[in-house]
Parts: structure tokens; sequence; C-alpha cells
């Protein structure tokens, strides 16, 4: 099956006085039509900006100093912003984590949904306000025909949340970049969310990006993980390979920090020390300094992404077999 979403090698970079700090470094990856890949890692990790750089949406001064981006095989992160503007509604839907960001609060969410619709699909005003209604009722709106006239304010924030869904389905995309989709969200709620999610990819084919910290929500919809530390993809591959058997020392420290139903403990595992700043990403391996597995190498090379299993990636030098 050919590949909906390609990304290879992206730099992601933010000039200041002081230098240029690189946020992202040689990050390539893949998905495929109908697959979830969840990307996980520590706040600052470059989840979230490897999301706004494949929709377009980098903040200024950030920008994509290297790399490539290509859905259904036709390169889209050197395109005008008016061109990528139709693609980021008709082929890539976003969701992100406070809803309030993504709905604006002078106009009925009705209003919304039928202006995305119409700019995409070129339906009548009522076509479109029919498939406004539809799209509420689908992802769990009651009453979908007489709250599409409400506002944002009257919506609880479970129910917001279904309305940026809504939105980012309006023109059917290929795929969705869902930037913590449920972290706002109480767990019943986030369940109903999930399970949206994961009927999307089963009836229509739909690819998901789903960026997250929450490693439960990832077990129960990814079909793989990437796994992302100070602006590098350090481990990707089946998430029950990744749960069960992690082969970087980080992507084991998440998985060990996971509370067990089946095991009592008084203190939860954690990784000791913190994430890297930008200005002062260590030489090597930028986990070094917190990983009690490191050799000399890992302080003095950058481990490259190979693949010691099948379909399973990792970069660390304790799996590298040319490793000096």
């Amino acid at each position: 099956m050919d590949n909906l979403l390609t990304v290879n090698h992206l730099h992601v970079e933010f000039p200041t006085r002081h230098g240029v700090l690189h946020a992202l470094s040689d990050v390539s990856f893949a998905i495929r039509p109908g697959e979830v890949l969840g990307m996980v890692g520590e706040s600052g990790a470059g989840k979230s900006l490897t999301g706004a750089a494949i929709i377009g949406l980098l903040e200024p001064p950030g920008r994509m100093s290297q790399g490539e981006i290509h859905l259904q095989g036709q390169r889209i992160d050197h395109l005008p912003e008016a061109q990528m503007r139709k693609i980021r509604g008709r082929h890539i839907g976003a969701i992100f984590q406070d809803p309030l960001t993504s709905l604006n609060p002078l106009f009925t969410v009705g209003q919304q949904l039928i202006e995305t619709i119409q700019t995409h699909l070129h339906l009548s005003h009522q076509a479109a306000r029919q498939r406004a209604i539809e799209l509420l009722e689908a992802t769990g709106i009651p009453a979908a025909a007489a709250r599409i006239d409400h506002y944002p304010h009257q919506f609880s924030g479970g129910m917001r949340q279904r309305v940026v869904i809504a939105l980012a389905l309006a023109a059917e995309p290929q795929l969705i970049v869902a930037d913590e989709p449920t972290t706002a969200l109480d767990v019943s709620i986030q369940a109903q969310i999930i399970d949206l999610l994961k009927t999307l990819c089963r009836e229509q084919d739909t690819a998901i990006l789903l960026i997250t910290h929450d490693m439960g929500v990832i077990a129960d919809i990814a079909d793989r993980v990437a796994v992302m530390y100070a602006g590098r993809l350090i481990e990707i591959g089946p998430v029950e390979q990744i749960i069960r058997h992690p082969l970087h020392p980080y992507a084991a420290g998440l998985m060990q920090s996971i509370p067990s139903i089946h095991q009592l403990s008084e203190r939860l595992n954690q990784i000791p020390g913190s994430m890297p700043r930008l200005n002062a990403i260590p030489s090597g391996c930028a986990f070094h300094p917190r990983c009690a597995q490191k050799m000399p190498v890992c302080s003095q090379q950058l481990p490259r992404l190979i693949s010691p299993q099948p379909k399973h990636q990792v970069a660390c030098w304790l799996h590298d077999e040319v490793a000096p």
C-alpha cells in the first residue's frame, strides 16, 4: 500500500539574536491510509512542531530549513499559503488540544461548519447545512438540528471538541493531525472521542497522526508509535512492540512510568533529569546525560536510525553493530 503522508529529513529552526535554535532535526516517517501513528514524548520533544510543519502552521520565526513533506505523492511544504490553505482544509484536517482556539466565539457552530464545507466542497447553502447537521450527529452531538445554531460557549468542553472534530471532517480529508485531542477532557469523554477516531479510520480509511503524551490512548488506538526526544525521532515501530519491548532506554523509561493495575507501588517510576533546552542540546545522543546504559560513544557521536527488527527502527548505540 502506498504511503499517504511521507516526511523526509524534516528540519525546523528558530533564528534568534544569539544564534539558530534547531527544534527538529532529520525527522522522517510515513503514514499509510487508514493508519494511526501515535507520536509520544515529553513536553518540548518536538511533537507539536512536527504536526504544525505538516499542516503548514509553523509560528514565525520558526521555519523549515531542510526536508520535504509529501501528501499522496505531491510535495506540499513549499506551496504558497493560498494553495496550502486549500490543502489544509480539503485534504488535511486538524484537531487541537483546546477547542476554543479552533472555534470563533462570534459565530454559531453551524456558520463555521457551513463556511468550511462550502469553501472546499462547493455545495449549496442548504446542502452544506444538511451535511453540517450530519457531521454533528456523527460526532455525537445530541439534537444536532437544533444545536447547529448555538454558539461555542453554549457547549461543554467535550461537546466543543466534538464540534472541532466535525470541522476537521467537514471536507472529508484523507489525513487528520490530532494534537492532544483528549487532554482537556474527562476520562469518559476521552473514551468516546477515541472511539470516534477509531471509527473514522475503519469506515473512511482516514489516516491519523495522533500527538499525545497519554500512552493509554496510544495503546488503545495507534497502529504504530513514534517516540520523539529533543527534536529527533529516536524509535518508531508497531505499538505492541514498543509498549512491550521498547529498544531505546528513553522509550523504555516512558513505558515503565505508566502505572500498572496489576502491580502495587508507592512510587511511580520516573526518568531522572529533564528534556534539554534547545540552546543546550548535548553532543552525541541527546539522552545520554539521563541514560543509565550510556557508553563513551553516546556523548561523542549521534546514533543513526537503524532497523534491528523488521518494521522497528531505533537510534541507539546499544543496538548498532557498527558502534565504535
